[in-house]
């Protein structure tokens, strides 16, 4: 690109870019959200950076062209997510097609692998994929956004990288690595303390769950499975185009790929009998915006609006009502029917016998004499000096109007930053940092396993928020006999952007995968009743006050996948060992193959 044209764009892009700062900050001084300004922000940053470095570029053509290859990587895995404008979830089967190009290109230069430069294009079109999908993270907080996008961008080129690094020394394994540390990665990031697992790859089919019917034997990692094989019999066929041989067997191999499974999964979806048995739930979404509202208003008229919104609906044979995420609170736990807000709703829902609430909850529990101190806990001095210790969940309860006793969860998949400080002991040193950004350092208290609602109407796993995108997580609920799941959630944080859509398309795979009916209540966002076949009925507008009643069906059977969960990602866990570790001993050795 010339300089004439170059610098012109830099500024451009740049006073952009200032511009959207101020707008910004303006807007949350009048208490105004954001929207999808960030998006626009951080593309027409990351633009004037790209630009600003072109000299790198400038001495090669093919370097331009380099760089254009890997921003369409960028925008078709961008558009091939569920959420973002429109989704057409089969561009991902070419979504990384410009990218293995151009690291095939660069190691076709090079004699020995070529690390930094692999890195740089993959960082790039990574960098392009998270601003497009996952900028909607800044309208919780900008550093959070900020975070999110250009770590995991990192995150994601180690196993792009690897892959470089093996096929380089072992060619005839080359692609195989590709596929197995990409799974690989997927399944880590699902495991570790900073988990961000927003862009699995499977989670790509979420908007259109008759597509993927047979996640209930393989789980979202068989949809990333399915894509990467694509990708790299793509670059196969363009390959072997362009060196002009035949593509017959090639073509054979893409059409059964891609028919096989649509077959399968359009044959369960159409045959799929849900149960019989039902309950009746209804649920509510009370449409208190979270940054301005939700903590401002008093929880008196809070209470007001959730029990207009519950009359609406109820009737003598509804079994559970269902309020989102952090309704009230903080509630102490043993004492919960001494709350006021509580015993409102449960003098209300006296006149209906048998009907129970479950509902998230704002949370402490006191920890017992002898109770060993967990790394949440908290200490409060007494007035006479007497140090108790005490934890904040953000938790969900059952209710039962009469009853003494209330079944209790601690939410136990945390949000890295606002619910859990990654790795505390490791990183200490950051505590006054997370302070100042007004992160949590003590974090809240979990469970090590799932518990579920009981009654005699169902046995309900109960989810709250971030949890409902961990599949194998999930299967937790069900093991513990749970026959249909309720989702309690909160997703105004990021206001009306692509974030909440995909949150709630993600739930269908969980209805697949288990093979369970969800009730899903959102504080705003979407509350939906979704089946066990994974479509979503009665969805509810984002900011609106609104209540919805259906007939949940029971199931009690048990899935491949409950039985057996990623078993396909620990498998490809293994085999990268292996790989990575062939990898270092012809590396050091200096074999090839």
């Amino acid at each position: 690109m010339k300089k004439q044209i170059r610098i012109p764009l830099i500024l451009l892009l740049s006073a952009i870019s200032v511009y959207l700062v101020y707008d910004m900050s303006r807007r949350y001084e009048v208490m105004m959200l954001w929207g999808y300004r960030p998006a626009i922000l951080f593309l027409a940053t990351w633009g004037a950076i790209m630009l600003a470095v072109a000299p790198w570029y400038s001495r090669y053509e093919e370097k331009w062209r380099w760089l254009g290859l890997s921003t369409l990587s960028g925008i078709l895995l961008s558009i091939g997510f569920p959420g973002v404008l429109f989704a057409f979830p089969f561009l991902m089967f070419v979504g990384f097609l410009p990218l293995l190009l151009v690291e095939k290109e660069i190691s076709e230069k090079r004699e020995g692998p070529s690390k930094a430069e692999v890195l740089k294009y993959a960082y790039h079109a990574f960098i392009v994929w998270n601003i497009i999908t996952t900028y909607w993270v800044a309208n919780t907080a900008l550093v959070a956004g900020i975070f999110a996008i250009t770590v995991n961008a990192a995150l994601m080129c180690i196993p792009f990288v690897l892959f470089h690094q093996t096929k380089k020394v072992t060619p005839g394994l080359g692609y195989v690595s590709f596929i197995v540390y990409w799974i690989a990665f997927e399944y880590a990031h699902l495991n570790w303390e900073l988990t961000w697992p927003w862009l699995t790859l499977g989670n790509s089919f979420a908007e259109f769950p008759s597509l993927v019917q047979w996640y209930e034997y393989t789980g979202v990692f068989g949809g990333s499975l399915w894509i990467l094989l694509m990708n790299v019999l793509g670059l196969r066929i363009w390959t072997k185009y362009q060196q002009k041989a035949s593509l017959r067997s090639d073509l054979v191999r893409v059409a059964v790929l891609l028919t096989a499974p649509l077959a399968i999964s359009f044959a369960i979806y159409i045959n799929y009998e849900q149960t019989e048995e039902t309950a009746e739930v209804l649920v509510v979404q009370p449409n208190f915006e979270p940054h301005f509202e939700k903590f401002e208003i008093p929880e008196s008229e809070q209470v007001t609006r959730y029990l207009q919104l519950t009359e609406e609906k109820i009737t003598d044979s509804t079994d559970y009502v269902v309020y989102p995420e952090t309704s009230f609170g903080y509630v102490r736990t043993d004492q919960v029917h001494n709350y006021p807000a509580i015993e409102r709703v449960e003098d209300f829902l006296r006149a209906y016998p048998g009907t129970k609430l479950i509902t998230g909850l704002n949370a402490y529990r006191l920890l017992r004499d002898g109770e060993p101190v967990t790394p949440a806990a908290r200490t409060r001095v007494g007035a006479r000096g007497d140090t108790t210790y005490l934890e904040v969940l953000n938790a969900a309860a059952q209710i039962i109007p009469g009853e003494t006793e209330v079944q209790w969860y601690r939410k136990s998949k945390l949000v890295p930053g606002a619910e859990i400080f990654p790795y505390r002991n490791l990183l200490w040193f950051f505590g006054p940092v997370v302070q100042t950004l007004q992160g949590t350092w003590e974090g809240v208290g979990t469970q090590p396993e799932r518990s579920v609602f009981k009654s005699p109407q169902a046995n309900i796993g109960p989810v709250i928020c971030y949890e409902s995108i961990f599949g194998e997580y999930f299967t937790g609920y069900v093991k513990k006999g749970a026959n249909a799941i309720f989702i309690m959630t909160n997703d105004g944080w990021w206001d009306n952007t692509a974030g909440h859509r995909q949150h709630l398309y993600f739930a269908s795979l969980r209805a697949i995968e288990t093979r369970r009916s969800i009730a899903r209540s959102a504080n705003t966002g979407i509350s939906a009743f979704i089946n066990q076949r994974g479509d979503i009925r009665q969805a509810t507008r984002y900011e609106e006050a609104a209540a919805i009643r259906d007939d949940l069906r029971l199931n009690n059977a048990i899935t491949v996948y409950v039985r057996w969960g990623d078993v396909l990602a620990r498998i490809a866990l293994f085999a990268s060992i292996l790989l990575l570790l062939n990898t270092i001993v012809r590396k050091v050795t200096g074999r090839s193959s």
